[in-house]
């Protein structure tokens, strides 16, 4: 009898030791422009989400694009559908956005070793930075 109590708990254990580890494995990027030092701070990223300094979080649904438009430029980058939209408080009582909950997350290099990742509120996927609400510059992950 007490072994079935116990399982629920490990099995509970085994489930956050996953999603440390997850969590662990995402890139680390160090904010450097001044709006991301002020309203995200450090994030990290991976293909299922995008974690904030303040623990702040949102979730990806899928990939829509491997490619974007900066500056009529095409540019390598990964465009990522929210799954629940959101427009989180981060730091300082910031929004990531502050129009509207975000839908859409694009990352893409910004060269001399920094990325940038912009965020979105349209309905449809994104196609050029023209379309963002806002931009965050960060030193790529090392």
């Amino acid at each position: 009898m007490r072994n079935l109590l116990c399982r629920p708990m490990t099995v509970a254990a085994l489930a956050l030791m996953a999603s440390s580890a997850c969590a662990q494995e995402a890139d680390h990027y160090t904010a450097v422009s001044k709006t991301a030092m002020s309203v995200t701070g450090d994030v990290w990223l991976d293909d299922f989400g995008i974690t904030f300094e303040n623990e702040e979080t949102l979730e990806f649904s899928d990939l829509v694009a491997d490619n974007f438009r900066v500056d009529g430029r095409r540019v390598p980058a990964s465009v990522y559908r929210v799954a629940e939209p959101a427009d989180p408080e981060l730091e300082n009582g910031n929004q990531l956005c502050g129009s509207g909950d975000v839908t859409y997350v694009a990352n893409w290099a910004s060269g001399n070793g920094m990325s940038a990742i912009a965020v979105f509120t349209g309905r449809n996927p994104p196609r050029s930075s023209d379309e963002m609400c806002a931009l965050y510059t960060y030193e790529d992950p090392k």
